[in-house]
């Protein structure tokens, strides 16, 4: 008998004739995440089995938050022929419980001796002869003993939820705009877990904003990459542009002027690093920048879409999904962003496209300054482990 993860998938099963190919990419970021526990990694029919493993609760941990699990078990795996071996196995698993339980077997092999209602059966019986204590409950158990009869059998009780989704790289790249605030690393979660790799992009205006800021903006891409790998992460100094924004632009405009530069920044080195989308963390009306009217304006400098996910949540709502995927707690540090500078008193919500462009065109050589700022973004290398590394400065 031997310990083991058994790893379950759900919306792979939905992909027909590409199927394998996204159990390929899943079994890929499985392997990625067990790395520093073991390499014994394999897929077999519609599961994947994770073997060799010293610490199994660090490593369930990883594998859960691989994007395409469904769910993380830990396993016994034994002889099936041996039924009575089988039984014992399983009332061994039991102990320290009380309450309801239930026997749920699946006969993945039809030539087994015994069906699923009777190996629910007797298993069942030997865990009632062995623990007194529990009790069975077939419509709502406390607790459910699984039974996999395939060619071992495999028992296992706990069944760790993962987050789900589809693994990353199934679906392309985008380039998300990453703030230190509570919004942007929620945003980049949920379109990651669609199978989408991460680049990111930070506007970083110092001395305005400090290294204590930065460092808290590279925390929030490695909790990310905690849950899609590798993030690319561009930082950008932004403080040029700010300054000529607030000499420049009338103050109401400021705000609206500042984050169509942005956009084109972003849209820039997305166009650089192959990324065909644009995510940010806005909310319809949350603040004045992100009104209809104002994200319009911003909307039309991209040559790529820009993905909101979080476009129709209330601020409740977005911190509840930062505190369950473990970002909130970071963006919650006092170190103020670019997007705190030089904030106007009244700036325009209901922007006419005209206006904003007029206010643009102040800032005569805005052109040359984006460019500037794209070529010579600094590029990191964000990992997981945290053994992320400078690229390098201009066109990384």
């Amino acid at each position: 008998m031997t310990e083991l993860l058994l790893v379950k998938y759900a919306e792979i099963h939905l992909k027909g004739l590409n199927r394998p190919y996204f159990q390929s990419l899943l079994l890929k970021r499985v392997k990625e995440a067990v790395r520093p526990f073991t390499r014994e990694v394999q897929l077999y029919d519609s599961r994947i089995f994770v073997r060799g493993i010293e610490d199994t609760e660090a490593a369930m941990e990883r594998v859960r938050r691989v994007f395409g699990v469904h769910a993380v078990c830990p396993a016994v795996e034994m002889e099936k022929a041996d039924f009575d071996a089988v039984c014992r196995a399983a009332a061994d698993l039991m102990t320290g419980l009380d309450g309801t339980f239930k026997v749920k077997a699946r006969r993945a092999d039809k030539r087994y001796f015994l069906d699923s209602p009777q190996i629910n059966a007797q298993i069942g019986g030997c865990i009632l002869e062995q623990h007194s204590q529990l009790r069975v409950d077939v419509h709502a158990p406390e607790h459910v003993l699984n039974v996999e009869i395939r060619d071992q059998a495999l028992l296992y009780v706990r069944e760790i939820p993962g987050v789900g989704g589809l693994p990353t790289g199934s679906s392309g790249k985008a380039m998300l705009m990453l703030s230190g605030g509570i919004d942007s690393p929620v945003a980049g979660y949920m379109i990651a877990k669609r199978g989408v790799v991460l680049d990111a992009v930070h506007f970083f205006s110092f001395p305005y904003t400090g290294e204590l800021a930065k460092e808290k903006v590279l925390s929030l891409a490695r909790i990310l990459s905690s849950y899609c790998g590798v993030i690319k992460t561009h930082i950008v100094s932004f403080t040029k542009i700010q300054e000529a924004i607030h000499a420049l632009c009338p103050p109401e405009y400021a705000t609206l002027v500042m984050r169509r530069l942005m956009v084109r920044i972003a849209d820039g080195l997305a166009a650089r690093e192959g990324a065909s989308a644009l995510i940010t963390g806005e909310s319809i009306g949350q603040v004045a920048s992100q009104t209809m009217e104002a994200l319009a304006a911003t909307d039309i400098l991209a040559t790529r879409p820009v993905f909101r996910p979080l476009i129709g949540f209330d601020k409740i709502e977005i911190i509840r999904l930062a505190e369950q995927i473990g970002t909130y707690e970071t963006s919650s540090l006092p170190y103020e962003d670019c997007c705190t500078v030089f904030t106007p008193r009244h700036p325009v919500t209901r922007p006419k496209l005209p206006k904003v462009q007029e206010a643009e065109d102040m800032i005569t050589d805005a052109d040359m300054m984006v460019q500037e700022a794209i070529d010579s973004a600094e590029v990191l290398i964000i990992t997981p482990d945290g053994t992320g590394a400078e690229v390098s400065g201009e066109n990384a």
